[in-house]
C-alpha cells in the first residue's frame, strides 16, 4: 500500500510506487486515503502488508528504511486522519512492514525529486524480487 498526498511533491512517493508497481505475488494499492484503502486491504486478507510512505528521518533524500511502529508518528506527515499505527492495528493484518523513504521536496505541486525517483526504482526492484529483508531498519541514533 503506497500512501501520500498526490499534490505534495515527494509526499506522493508511496502513491507513485504503488501506481507503477507489479511483482509476482504482490497486489499494489495506491492509497491517498489510508482509511478507505484499509477496507480493501482487509478484504484481500493478506498475511503481509507493506506500507510505503514519505518519512522525515533526518537522512539524505532517497534513503530507504524499515520503520518500527513506535517511530512512525514523529516521522510521517500529518496528511493521515488517524494515527497510522492505530489504523494498522485495527486492520488486523498479521504482519505489517512500514517502509519510509526520505523526501527532498514537500509542498504543493506535482512531481518527484530525482533522488526519490531513483529510490523508488530501487525499492520496486527489491520488492519485486522478494528481498524485503535487505532494507535496513532505522536505528534510533541514525534518525536526527
Amino acid at each position: 500500500m503506497g500512501i501520500g498526498n498526490p499534490l505534495g511533491r515527494d509526499d506522493a512517493l508511496g502513491l507513485r510506487l504503488a501506481e507503477g508497481f507489479a511483482g509476482p505475488g504482490w497486489v499494489a494499492l495506491p492509497a491517498p486515503s489510508v482509511e478507505n484503502a484499509l477496507r480493501k486491504v482487509k478484504s484481500l486478507e493478506p498475511d503481509l502488508l507493506v506500507v510505503v510512505d514519505a518519512a522525515e528521518m533526518g537522512l539524505p533524500p532517497g534513503s530507504i528504511r524499515r520503520l518500527p511502529l513506535h517511530h512512525v508518528p514523529a516521522m510521517l506527515g500529518s496528511t493521515h486522519g488517524l494515527p497510522l499505527p492505530l489504523l494498522l492495528r485495527l486492520a488486523g493484518i498479521p504482519h505489517v512492514v512500514l517502509i519510509g523513504v526520505e523526501p527532498k521536496e514537500r509542498g504543493v505541486g506535482e512531481g518527484i525529486s530525482p533522488e526519490v525517483a531513483e529510490a523508488l526504482s530501487r525499492l520496486a526492484r527489491i520488492l519485486a524480487e522478494g528481498r524485503l529483508e535487505e532494507i535496513p531498519e532505522l536505528v534510533p541514533d541514525e534518525a536526527d
